[in-house]
């Protein structure tokens, strides 16, 4: 009996196991496989997009003025192009070298720009003043002298297009008498009235210079009138330091000869255009917003002044009958003036009252060049009293 008995409890306990077997089994088979964990970098969040430099400059005068402010504004899309949903540029036009200057500039800040230009020379002391209220934000002055710790002047290199200007009128004059219609008598712009006579006389000693000031940046009417009046005076060949295409056009129109000035104005008037001398503001723009971008932008107690070399400045369009060897003697002098072989500014130079203001064989520096205040030789009348660089 009690071997029966341990015989049915031995059963009953396989029976068990086996039982508790094909539950474990069943389990197994049946039990939905663990969830896979996500990646890692699927599980976290996108980091947030950065926020776009946002880039503001004022101007002077109308982008459409074909000029300077033209050129300013191509500079500008060259940046948008460069760098794309990294920055957002803003632009206001007709700003007056006043007090509204400064409001504008100001505006500018409350939007959130981060980087401001101000692209003329009567804006400097708004600049200043604005800057200095608002360190966090970095302002670039166009041909001013003043800069502070988030200031910087900037400027390019027009007496070297100006010069190039008066190689070709100093060939292409019939009269010997050339005509330049002047803005503000700051040095910026009698440099350039110089450079264009010592371009001239470096190709014809006999030409000689008059200058009539309108007083304005752009103001085609006093333009025109002023260019008329030189016209009548005896002048064939035409320059201007003024923003807009009044002066090309009157030559158009009276039968002389003319150069674009700023940006290529051979549209303006294509009878009377012997060329134009040009500012490409693209390579400063585009370098400075890199160095904020980067965090690399750094005040200069100099201005930082680009010209051929840089890529900044150039003569294009030469008209068809300016002769070879002037647009030969034109690539010479570009050449010299990226290589340093080539220098504009160098003695014996005199002015207009005869008295030596450059020495035989000096090189003028940039503290000479930034406070020129006097005529060449060649140049009829005197500089007008008007604001120092």
């Amino acid at each position: 009996m009690d071997l029966k008995k341990r015989s049915m409890l031995k059963l009953g306990t396989l029976s068990a196991l086996a039982a508790a077997a094909a539950v474990v089994g069943c389990s197994k088979t049946e039990a939905p496989a663990p969830t896979a964990a996500a990646p890692a970098a699927s599980a976290a969040a996108p980091a947030p997009k950065a926020e776009p430099l946002k880039v503001a400059f004022a101007y002077v005068g109308p982008v459409g003025d074909g000029g300077w402010t033209f050129a300013h504004d191509n500079g500008r899309k060259a940046v948008e192009k460069e760098f794309g949903d990294k920055i957002k540029t803003s632009f206001v036009e007709n700003v007056p070298e006043s007090a509204d200057a400064e409001r504008v500039l100001r505006d500018m800040v409350g939007q959130g720009n981060k980087l401001v230009f101000g692209t003329t020379f009567g804006y400097m002391e708004p600049m200043l003043k604005v800057a200095k209220d608002h360190a966090d934000v970095k302002f670039e002055h166009a041909t001013g002298y003043k800069s502070a710790e988030n200031l910087r002047a900037y400027d390019s290199r027009t007496y070297e297009g100006a010069y190039m200007a008066g190689v070709v009128a100093g060939k292409m004059t019939k009269t010997n008498t050339l005509g330049v219609v002047g803005s503000i008598p700051i040095p910026e712009v009698v440099r350039n009235i110089n450079s264009f006579t010592l371009g001239a006389q470096s190709v014809n000693p006999k030409v000689k210079t008059k200058v009539v000031w309108v007083g304005d940046w752009f103001n085609p009417p006093k333009e025109t009138e002023a260019a008329t009046s030189l016209i009548n005076g005896g002048a064939d060949v035409l320059m201007q330091n003024t923003d807009s295409s009044a002066v090309l056009q009157t030559a158009e129109k009276m039968g002389k000869r003319a150069f674009g000035w700023d940006s290529d104005m051979s549209s303006y008037g294509p009878k009377a255009h012997l060329g134009s001398a040009v500012i490409n503001w693209a390579p400063y723009y585009v370098s400075t917003v890199r160095e904020a971008l980067e965090g690399k932008w750094k005040t200069s107690p100099t201005k930082l002044w680009w010209g051929v070399k840089e890529g900044a400045i150039d003569f294009v369009s030469p008209a068809a009958d300016v002769p070879d060897e002037t647009k030969k003697r034109l690539d010479e002098i570009k050449a010299g003036l990226k290589d340093g072989s080539f220098v504009i500014w160098k003695g014996p130079i005199a002015d207009n009252a005869g008295k030596e203001v450059l020495a035989k064989d000096k090189a003028a520096d940039d503290a000479f060049l930034g406070g020129i205040n006097f005529y060449v030789k060649g140049v009829e009348g005197k500089v007008p009293g008007g604001d120092k660089k």
